[in-house]
């Protein structure tokens, strides 16, 4: 039985990602926000950001759980077999 390796992030990792997506995010509203454009076409695009940045997060969020189903899966599949082995008797006679 072999067990499954656990991820788990450090905290190096989680604010080193918490802090790019702070920059880019700023970064872009920042952008936005001093382009010569009208009021409305700045909304628009404040708008299309808002809606990336959710999306992004719904992606994330999406192929997490997907992962973790199929992780999920793999064991309840691996523990059904060892199951299945455990219980199987080569010597018994089929009547």
């Amino acid at each position: 039985m072999t067990p499954t390796p656990s991820t788990k992030t450090t905290s190096a990792y989680f604010f080193q990602a918490a802090l790019a997506f702070a920059v880019s995010l700023g970064g872009s509203l920042l952008g936005i926000a001093y382009l010569p454009i009208d009021t409305w076409q700045r909304a628009f695009l404040g708008m299309t950001l808002l809606f990336l940045v959710t999306s992004a997060f719904t992606l994330a969020k999406v192929i997490r759980d997907q992962q973790e189903a199929s992780s999920v899966l793999g064991r309840v599949d691996e523990a059904r077999l060892e199951k299945l082995i455990a219980e199987h008797d080569p010597f018994k006679s089929a009547a």
